[in-house]
């Protein structure tokens, strides 16, 4: 296929669509493999190719037919692959950030937690030593009030005080703590 002439290049920017294929059919094979020497991604630059050609038609009229349109049409797609590069490392940047975030989240998180833990492990040590085991055998070994209490030799309704007296005291103190 012939070079492209200013003819061509003319009756682009009056918007001749046959005149816009016929250099779009010369220049982007040669500016596909420009796209992917840079990119070294053939989809990547196969869809820059498609998008640097979509703004040379929008902007036809700005095209100045005895300039040399080579020239143009490769720094443009030069543009547009360092255009990419800075938004690959843009995301990269914000991705790490986010990883750093969520890192330090957990970590709070975690530390969070483990001071709830010794909080309430403090505040059961505080009880005395029937409502601890009372608590223990209930939650630890999941034993109804029924079995603790035979257990115990005590009252159900003794173990059924004892367990909401130390409940209410745990509450206090863990909710007092972190206020």
């Amino acid at each position: 296929m012939a070079h492209p002439d200013q003819n061509i290049l003319q009756k682009v920017t009056q918007g001749d669509e046959a005149a816009f294929a016929t250099l779009y059919n010369y220049y982007k094979v040669p500016a596909l493999r420009f796209a992917i020497s840079l990119l070294k991604d053939e989809e990547e630059s196969e869809n820059m190719v498609q998008d640097v050609f979509l703004k040379i038609w929008m902007k036809r009229e700005h095209i100045k037919p005895d300039h040399n349109f080579n020239s143009y049409l490769f720094t443009c797609l030069r543009n547009m692959a360092f255009d990419h590069f800075k938004k690959i490392e843009k995301n990269d940047y914000l991705r790490r950030q986010y990883m750093e975030l969520i890192k330090i989240a957990a970590d709070d998180e975690k530390e969070e937690k483990e001071r709830r833990i010794y909080l309430v492990q403090t505040a059961i040590d505080s009880l005395s030593l029937k409502r601890k085991q009372i608590l223990r055998l209930n939650i630890e070994e999941g034993k109804s009030y029924q079995e603790i209490a035979e257990f115990l030799r005590i009252s159900k309704n003794t173990v059924k005080n004892q367990l909401v007296k130390a409940k209410q005291i745990l509450r206090e103190k863990v909710d007092f703590a972190t206020a």
